[in-house]
């Protein structure tokens, strides 16, 4: 957090007191500090020694992190560690520090550790690194646990839960002790919940011992790619990166009508590149914006839940996302670029959306921007002046992919040298033209006047500041690295520059300080991996804890049992079974974080959607319902009772936080449509699409979501009527999902006999896809129906084309029956096994495309422009006649 967050909760603005922080009676008057510190990183701050061994550990699990990114373990060819050591080593220090820097209960101190914290601190960190301590003895004997490895587990496991307890509050705990109750409880269980006995020592060994339970995926995540990202967004931030962004976006966005509100989601959406935290981010701009939404006419719960919604969706907004992104590196089994590419236009199109609604809160209220510190410019001039800069950007971004993608080869192994020099040479020109602008101050909360920066200036004393970013996207998207090693480096750059900015400004303006520089910048570093470890402490216990969870599923298959129970309940529905996981997703949310609520109820969900969809004939892909998940478990940050950030918020504003929370969740309905939208039409997910055809999809859906806002908002040109709003609504499903309609006009497949299926498949065209329907036994033995599609293969016959996909069909009765499957064979990899019945073949027809549908979409629009128009005119005419 930075140095203005810290200052906020003693005054906003002495002129207004509807601008003091909301002080519930009940929280004994904590802060906003308190209040972060509490969830995010800690209340505990003990003094002395104590606390000078709380911030040294948390400083050594940051270096312990980078040293294991790093290549110089297999450089030196030492502190080497294998995956499961690594996980190890990595709950000790969570579980060490969750101890020390969170209180019991309310009542505990908060400046000193007592002697039980201690000893509870000590047991635990031995427990989770046991492991990693006798890691070669257990890997001697796997399976046969000693009564030693089960105390240790037992142990480990109830310190674990009392860990989760202090950190994350009581819901995630209770949720994994349901789970390892039914793990033992399994032969008493009722009906279909109940499943073979499962002793302590199995539950231990899977729990413990193996990387199954707590040290499975969720924590090698955490451990692998989730603390360096954290770290980076905390150093960068120390640097100065989080002021620096909430000056840009107020220069650019400030003097616009309601311009401290779009300044307050600009500013959010690139504070929530570097801050993973939705109530962090909500504190460190809220500060800022919320007072000046204030200042220009929102209210109090109005100017809370802009700033709630745009911090909250910083969660999703590539290329640095949630932990939870990193985990569908896993689940989903696909390279951290290809979520991004996934994420990234649902997320922009979310941002757009939401500086539309505050435009249109705005006109509603008739609101002015902030007085402008810019000399007046024409528009044209203006827009030369975007245009142009953007097209530079352009042009230097394709010079240096193309001037690199030519000297690499050229240069061999001195690339990466030369590359370096290159970009220290870009910074050190940065930092020219850095110091010839004055230096960025931090603001004062306490200013009754809020003036706007100088975009020009405020732009250039920065743009340092960008580089790591690019350093990170550039060894993500064009060298290919793994997002930890990518992280790495990004984080080796931003040290540098943490401790190299302060004394080469100051050379450059002729003021230099070596000594005192490099000291500042030095305690910027220790202060950035002491607050990257403090924030880490919450998502390494919640991936540990929620693995507790995904553990039990697998061991007692209670996955399968709950995929029968959903389908009842949902009536084989996938629109209704999306209902219930978006519901559970927020229910959930209200007590576990973001993280652990997506992997528990991915865990549990997921396949069954991918199941409901397959017999319901819609081939949903991974990655779209891994996000529908991620998108609801962020929005149960919002969601009222516990939305946590729309507490902060009303901490800030002096508004009601139940009512802020409401506003938020309103604002963010769009968020929550994009999930459903998405499963439908996985083009808005930039699959299979080209690039072309990419630019009009985010074109098209951004429009379509712009309308859908003005739609619930009431308003577009005036005051929306009901059924202009219902048109609206229309409208906007429309652009989203042409193929609906489209579909209720002309079936897009045609049946064809399954026993003609070979005939089918060598008249249909090469660059096609046949839709079948296959009967037969799942892996469990049990009758299953699901439908697939199937790649037209290559060859010049329907023969041909059946031999290249590695499948034979017998015809008996009038059916026909899978009677070989060539192993290893594209039919095999699809699922394909012997005895299944292809029941029905689908080709597709040729008909008007999809896109047609949006002609008369347009008119319904237009007619609902004209229709406002008029009634705006007949609205203004008294006022131009008075």
């Amino acid at each position: 957090m930075t140095e203005h967050s810290k200052q906020a909760p003693e005054s906003l603005t002495p002129t207004d007191a509807a601008t003091r922080p909301y002080v519930d009676a009940d929280d004994g008057g904590d802060n906003l500090d308190d209040m972060v510190a509490s969830t995010d990183s800690g209340a505990r701050k003990p003094d002395g020694v104590p606390g000078k061994l709380l911030v040294g550990i948390a400083a050594v699990w940051s270096l312990f992190q980078l040293w294991i990114a790093s290549p110089l373990p297999f450089i030196f060819g030492v502190g080497v560690f294998n995956a499961t050591e690594a996980r190890s080593v990595h709950l000790a220090f969570a579980l060490f520090l969750a101890y020390m820097a969170y209180p019991a209960l309310k009542r505990s101190p908060r400046d000193h550790i007592p002697l039980q914290d201690w000893i509870l601190a000590g047991l635990a960190a031995f427990c989770g690194a046991y492991m990693f301590l006798f890691y070669e003895s257990l890997a001697q004997r796997p399976s046969a646990p000693l009564i030693q490895d089960v105390v240790v587990g037992v142990v480990g496991i109830l310190l674990l839960l009392e860990a989760t307890r202090r950190a994350l509050g009581p819901p995630l705990m209770i949720v994994a002790s349901v789970f390892l109750v039914y793990s033992l409880a399994g032969p008493w269980m009722p009906g279909l919940l109940a499943h073979k006995a499962i002793d302590i020592d199995s539950l231990i060994n899977h729990q413990w011992l193996t990387t199954q339970g707590v040290f499975g995926i969720a924590l090698g995540v955490s451990t692998s790619f989730v603390f360096l990202f954290v770290l980076f967004g905390a150093l960068l931030d120390k640097a100065g990166a989080g002021n620096y962004f909430i000056k840009v976006a107020f220069s650019m966005l400030g003097h616009y009508k309601g311009g401290p509100a779009k300044a307050a989601v600009v500013a959010s959406g690139m504070t929530g590149l570097i801050s993973g935290s939705s109530i962090a981010n909500t504190v460190t701009t809220g500060t800022f914006t919320i007072p000046m939404m204030k200042r220009v006419g929102f209210p109090s719960e109005k100017a809370g839940a802009v700033e709630v919604a745009s911090s909250v969706n910083g969660q999703i907004m590539p290329p640095v996302m949630g932990a939870a992104a990193f985990l569908m590196v896993e689940y989903v089994g696909i390279s951290y670029v290809e979520v991004i590419k996934h994420a990234f236009l649902p997320a922009l199109i979310s941002y757009i959306s939401l500086i539309y609604i505050v435009h249109l809160e705005a006109l509603k209220a008739n609101m002015q921007g902030l007085t402008s510190s810019n000399p007046p410019k024409p528009l044209v001039r203006k827009v030369a002046g975007f245009l142009g800069g953007l097209l530079l950007m352009m042009v230097t971004a394709l010079g240096v992919y193309y001037g690199l993608g030519w000297l690499k080869p050229l240069l061999g192994a001195a690339a990466p040298w030369v590359i370096a020099a290159g970009l220290v040479a870009l910074y050190l020109g940065l930092l020219k033209v850095a110091a010839g602008y004055p230096e960025l101050e931090l603001d004062d909360p306490d200013k009754p006047i809020y003036e706007l920066p100088k975009t020009r200036p405020t732009v250039m004393v920065g743009l340092q500041y960008i580089l790591p970013v690019v350093v990170l996207i550039w060894c993500l998207m064009v060298e290919r690295l793994s997002p930890g090693l990518s992280a790495f480096w990004a984080t080796v750059f931003m040290i540098f520059i943490m401790l190299t900015q302060r004394p080469i400004i100051a050379a450059f303006r002729g003021r230099s300080q070596v000594s005192a520089d490099l000291k500042e910048g030095a305690l910027d570093l220790w202060n950035g991996l002491v607050t990257g470890a403090r924030n880490m402490i919450g998502i390494g216990i919640a991936t540990a804890t929620a693995g507790i969870i995904v553990g039990a599923v697998s061991q007692t298959g209670v996955g399968l049992v709950l995929a029968d129970v959903v389908e009842t309940i949902s009536m084989g529905n996938l629109l209704l079974i999306l209902f219930f996981t978006a519901v559970l997703s927020l229910i959930l949310g209200m007590g576990l974080p973001t993280t652990a609520n997506y992997i528990v109820v991915s865990a549990l969900l997921a396949p069954v959607i991918i199941q409901l969809g397959q017999q319901n004939g819609l081939l949903v892909p991974l990655i779209a319902v891994h996000l529908f998940v991620f998108y609801f478990g962020i929005m149960a940050d919002v969601t009222p009772p516990v939305g946590l950030a729309s507490f902060a918020a009303a901490a800030i504003s002096g508004g009601d936080p139940i009512r802020t929370g409401f506003q938020a969740f309103y604002y963010s309905l769009r968020t929550a449509a994009l999930p459903f939208l998405f499963i439908f039409n996985t083009d808005l997910l930039l699959i299979d699409v080209s690039p072309l055809q990419g630019v009009l999809v985010f074109i098209v859906a951004t429009f379509a979501m712009l309308i859908f806002a003005a739609a619930t908002q009431g308003y577009m040109i005036t005051r929306s009527r009901w059924y202009e709003s219902a048109l609206l609504l229309l409208v906007a499903f429309t652009l989203f999902r042409p193929g609906f309609w489209m579909d209720q006009l002309h079936d897009p497949y045609r049946d064809i006999p399954p026993t003609q299926f070979v005939e089918a498949l060598g008249n249909v065209d090469a660059d096609t896809q046949l839709r079948l329907q296959i009967s037969g036994l799942d892996a469990y033995g049990e009758p299953m129906t699901t439908y697939m599609t199937l790649p037209v293969p290559d060859g010049d016959s329907g023969q041909a084309r059946m031999d290249n996909l590695g499948l034979e069909l017998v015809t008996e009765d009038g059916k026909a029956l899978v009677d070989m499957v060539t192993y290893g064979s594209q039919a095999a990899d699809m699922g394909f096994d012997f005895d299944q019945e292809i029941i029905q073949v689908q080709a597709p027809v040729d008909r008007w495309t999809k896109e047609w549908m949006w002609l008369p979409a347009l008119g319904v629009l237009g007619l609902v422009i004209a229709l406002q128009r008029r009634r705006r005119r007949r609205e203004t005419l008294p006022a131009a006649g008075a």
